[in-house]
């Protein structure tokens, strides 16, 4: 290995390996701790991970160990020379990773906060520290031998509590145990045992591969045709791995829960986050509040108490995700993570707490009562994040939302009204909502009757509706004024010459039946190319006739986050 050079000494501890018998290395006795990264930036993995890093890296160096990361991405600031105390430029994989360890023989390393990658080198990790210095898998990497060599810890939540929520099997006996509810669920490694799964559950099922981020090869099925093709499509993806079958809970609110326990089992929740589309659309595209909206107060309890009892028992020391679906009065936990999540940056802004670097000092051993971090933080102002969708980058797209995270960015609007705090939110993420003008309704048969208070919410603020036929059927049989348009197929003047006359400036749309159509794809598309806000959720649209209404009486101000923090 060998640090990055020019033509004269470099001094910047930035090293590559290669396979030959020099090194340059000059490891220091100061003692030292291993962050892993989250290696190359993709779709469910990127810079909300590279944050943790970051801060954790800026945590410890506060603290007086010596820092050393491991990533290979140069479009991240945790592979800035000046990030860290010692930065190895490399792949995130076994060989690579024990090469450092082997040269550096650091006192723990961090894997939590990188997301799915360096979780996968749990186990690897694990066994070869046990084979090489005694330790045992605990949440303290306790020493098992009493050799003077240098010992090295996987710090923070160990790799079999981590297993312990990646497992199916694992997991329900766990939840049962605890008598944590979840919807109905089964596992399958071929298209037989899915059918049989479905036929006991029942559809639409949300079908997934374990040990996967941002909802990779996730789908909602509805028949047993579409289950035979996904089976067959899923299993050439992970063969190893078992498919997931979980009951899809259509119309409930989607949660997700940011926490952080330490090794002495307090459990401090750092947020909790009522999503704005429906359970069913991936959390990373959905927009999301803090606090809560709707959710009632007997609902938030039962989330607080399953999260407390959830991370006691996985014996979390640093941060856990959980996410949780609500359907009227039931709750349910949809997945566990106890590791760093995308929504943490947001979290740590929404509330003033820095998750990242309180987790790290809790896996460095300090208790969150040494820290001061007894309580969870309710803001009195409205945080909203909503994501950015690139669309518009990859021509032909359809502009749904589902399961599959499809987002690459968020931006966060702060108010203390929700209206005002989403219409930021909205303006941040490209989508300007009209004060005035038309809307365009379209909706399948499922959602016909929920967009009834949505499109009179819209009448009453004065825009004029339009609709297919089928939805202003219904919509003019509750009492509304709906002009009919023609569909794409049905003749012209259609929806689509509409959109192109700037006859349109507001559109809600959900696809028809379990697949989108044709005349809605084009819809989707050309409201994109000509930047007609679109909503394809019932939830969402609503959210947008609040903003709308917050936008037709006054002006949007601006304030720094600091004053809301210190208000």
């Amino acid at each position: 290995m060998g640090p990055s050079e020019a033509e004269f000494e470099a001094y910047t501890p930035y090293y590559y390996s290669t396979y030959e018998t020099e090194t340059e290395e000059q490891p220091s006795d100061r003692p030292k701790v291993m962050i892993l990264g989250g290696g190359p930036n993709r779709i469910g993995q990127g810079i909300e991970f590279d944050y943790c890093c970051c801060h954790a890296s800026f945590a410890l160096q506060a603290d007086d160990f010596e820092t050393i990361m491991v990533n290979s991405n140069p479009e991240t600031v945790s592979t800035d020379y000046d990030t860290s105390d010692r930065l190895y430029f490399e792949p995130l994989t076994r060989e690579d990773v024990l090469n450092i360890i082997e040269a550096e023989q650091p006192a723990g390393i961090i894997i939590q906060f990188g997301g799915q990658t360096p979780l996968k080198l749990a186990m690897p990790l694990q066994a070869y520290l046990s084979a090489a210095f005694g330790t045992s898998d605990s949440p303290g990497g306790e020493k098992a031998t009493d050799s003077a060599a240098p010992v090295t810890q996987i710090w923070g939540t160990s790799p079999d509590s981590i297993d312990m929520a990646e497992d199916r099997e694992r997991f329900e006996q766990i939840l049962r145990e605890l008598e944590i509810v979840q919807p109905a669920n089964g596992i399958a490694r071929s298209t037989d045992e899915a059918l049989r799964v479905a036929r006991y559950i029942d559809y639409p099922l949300v079908v997934r591969p374990s040990y996967v981020l941002g909802g990779r090869a996730m789908e909602i099925v509805y028949s047993d045709r579409e289950l035979e093709h996904y089976m067959t499509y899923a299993i050439q993806l992970e063969p190893e791995r078992p498919i997931l079958i979980d009951k899809f809970l259509e119309e409930a609110i989607e949660v997700d829960v940011d926490a952080i326990a330490d090794a002495t089992g307090t459990v401090v929740i750092g947020g909790i986050m009522e999503h704005i589309e429906q359970a069913g659309i991936h959390s990373g595209d959905s927009a999301c509040s803090i606090p809560t909206i709707t959710l009632p107060e007997s609902s938030l309890t039962t989330i607080r108490e399953w999260t407390v009892k959830l991370a006691r028992r996985l014996n979390v020391v640093g941060l856990m995700n959980i996410q949780f679906a609500v359907k009227g009065d039931q709750v349910y936990i949809l997945e566990a993570n106890p590791r760093a999540s995308r929504t943490v940056p947001f979290v740590s802004k929404a509330t003033g707490l820095p998750l990242a670097k309180i987790a790290v000092q809790v896996m460095s051993g300090k208790t969150l009562a040494e820290l001061g971090v007894m309580e969870e933080v309710i803001p009195q102002y409205i945080s909203v994040k909503e994501a950015v969708l690139p669309f518009d980058r990859f021509p032909g797209t359809d502009t749904i939302l589902g399961p599959e995270m499809r987002s690459t960015g968020e931006v966060m609007g702060i108010d203390t009204d929700f209206g005002k705090a989403f219409a930021k939110a909205e303006l941040g993420a490209s989508q300007r909502l009209p004060r005035e003008g038309t809307v365009f309704i379209s909706m399948n048969d499922r959602d016909k009757e929920a967009v009834v208070p949505v499109a009179q919410a819209l009448a009453d603020l004065g825009f004029q509706l339009v609709a297919t036929s089928g939805t202003q059927a219904v919509l003019q049989a509750h009492g509304l004024t709906v002009e009919t348009v023609l569909k794409v197929h049905e003749g012209r003047p259609h929806v689509v010459d509409m959109l192109k006359n700037g006859q349109i400036q507001l559109i809600i749309n959900t696809p028809i039946g379990d697949k989108a159509q044709q005349d809605d794809h084009e819809i989707r598309r050309t409201a994109l190319a000509y930047k007609v806000p679109t909503f394809t959720t019932i939830a969402a649209a609503r959210a947008s006739a609040a903003a709308i209404r917050t936008l037709q009486k006054e002006t949007l101000s601006v304030k720094a986050l600091q004053d809301y923090l210190s208000a």
